[in-house]
């Protein structure tokens, strides 16, 4: 299953990196990958997550998730 979700204050490389990594911490979550031109993240992940936990993890990492 895949969820997209916006997230704003990314810039760069090392934002990328750093919603990528925030977001696989999550348990359920098999992948990340940011897309900077458009300001989302696609997460794949099983059925059962709650997709709160990963928005929580990448605001926790200082980005605003929409």
């Amino acid at each position: 299953m895949e969820t997209i979700l916006n997230v704003e204050g990314m810039t760069c490389g090392h934002c990328k990196a750093a919603v990528e990594s925030a977001a696989k911490e999550v348990s359920g979550v098999t992948d990340a990958a940011v897309n900077l031109e458009l300001g989302n993240v696609i997460v794949t992940h099983d059925d059962a997550l709650n997709i709160g936990e990963v928005k929580q993890s990448i605001e926790d990492q200082g980005y605003d998730v929409k």
